[in-house]
This record gives structure tokens, sequence and C-alpha cells, in this order.
């Protein structure tokens, strides 16, 4: 499977290339008072309204850095509709250090053997030879109410 790399601090992680649309430079954003902190803010993307998720904000409690190497991941992000179908909506992702992608086999993946709640978006492990990267799984990234909050308009 092909990934795409970035870091948070020290440590790297990993977005299955599969879910990305598009990785853009960083972009002006409109901000959303009232949202968590982590919401970073709207991206006008072609004409539609794109929110976008600070990861580094949510996983660390501080703002991206804004360096070359920050990149905006554009995302289909699944969500259950009301009548049970999962539909995607486009979710921009700031990313620090997101400048290669990496190959690893779906099989490589071990459970991180820790039960992380409060970041049920922290997937398994694998190893390289400079130790681990950890799966961001999308799916799992946001929780309902942020998911009512972001997508509200797009329900039509």
């Amino acid at each position: 499977m092909l990934f795409v790399q970035f870091t948070l601090d020290a440590d790297r992680y990993l977005l299955d290339s599969a879910q990305v649309e598009r990785m853009l430079p960083l972009a002006p954003l409109k901000t959303l008072p009232g949202a968590p902190a982590w919401v970073a803010g709207v991206l006008d993307c072609e004409g539609a309204n794109v929110p976008v998720i600070d990861l580094a904000a949510l996983a660390l409690a501080r703002a991206s850095h804004e360096r070359v190497s920050t990149r905006l991941a554009l995302v289909a992000y699944p969500r259950c509709g009301d009548d049970g179908a999962i539909k995607h909506h486009r979710l921009g992702l700031l990313l620090e250090q997101a400048t290669r992608t990496v190959t690893f086999d779906a099989a490589s993946f071990t459970d991180a053997g820790i039960d992380t709640p409060h970041a049920r978006y922290l997937g398994p492990l694998a190893r390289d030879e400079r130790g681990l990267l950890q799966w961001v799984r999308i799916e799992h990234l946001l929780p309902d109410d942020v998911q009512t909050l972001l997508f509200a308009g797009s329900e039509a």
C-alpha cells in the first residue's frame, strides 16, 4: 500500500494515499469561531467550501508550523448518512513535513497495544530502518458532534 508520510513533532505518521484526493500547499482559510481549536477553518476549493482539520492541533494541542513542508491534504471522509449509506465528504488535513510517500504491506502493521479512546484515529504501527510509524485512520478522525458541525450543509 502507498502512504503519505508526515510528522507530528519527532513522530512519523501515515495516511493511506487511496483516501487522499490531492496534496496542496498551505492556503488561506476562513476561520470558524466556536469550532474546536483543531478545526483550522474552511478552504475555498474550486468554489466548494471544505472544512480543514489541523492534525497538530488535534493531537498535540498546538497549531501546525507554517513551513514549506506543511501541506494541506484533501481527503475523502466517509460518513454514515441518516439512511445508513456511506457518503464521502471532502475534508482538508494540515500535515507537517508531508513531503514523501512510502510503501508498506498491510500485513506489516501491528496493533499498538494501547487503547486510545480519545484518539480513535491512531491505528496500527509499522517499522522501517528509522523506527516506528503509525497509521492515521481518517474514518475515525472526527467525533460525531464535529462531523455534524462540519458537514451540516452537505446533507442534501
